[in-house]
């Protein structure tokens, strides 16, 4: 009996101890050099903000910008730096407000103006953070090509 007992109480522990909340990552300068290693790999240059956000405009476009609580239109593709590609609009693009999408996209789009067009190069931090959303494993960098088809009011 004390044996089935003593199994018991390890098994209890073993369990508990298993589903204890993960604590986050940081994976801010790992992510930082896999930006920059896959910008200079593919030859391309971006700006980076205080935040860890990189943004390249490879068309400026002509229209105005939105704020970081517009409604807007963007056509996108979103991948990682392997070129695995997780998501992707059609090319019409999608509407929605840029206060209800992950940080990198509240503060990227708002540098493009409309029908303009580049890239986000978005760290963990910025997109889902250190654990596994959907397709996108914990502390991915996101690579996203995006239009921005029209502010809406």
């Amino acid at each position: 009996m004390k044996q089935l007992l003593s199994a018991f109480l390890f098994l209890l522990f073993f369990i508990s101890c298993s589903h204890e909340q993960q604590k986050p990552v940081d994976y801010t300068a790992q992510n930082d050099k896999e930006i920059k290693d896959y910008l200079t790999k593919n030859n391309l240059s971006a700006q980076r903000t205080n935040s860890g956000l990189y943004y390249s405009i490879t068309e400026e476009g002509t229209g105005e910008k939105p704020t970081t609580s517009s409604n807007v239109t963007v056509a996108y593709k979103g991948y990682f730096t392997n070129g695995n590609v997780f998501d992707q609009s059609k090319a019409e693009g999608i509407s929605f407000g840029l206060n209800q999408v992950i940080k990198g996209w509240t503060e990227g789009i708002p540098y493009f103006k409309t029908g303009g067009s580049g890239q986000l190069f978005v760290p963990a931090h910025l997109g889902y953070g250190s654990f596994n959303y959907g397709p996108i494993p914990g502390g991915s960098v996101l690579i996203f090509d995006v239009k921005l088809i029209s502010i809406n009011k």
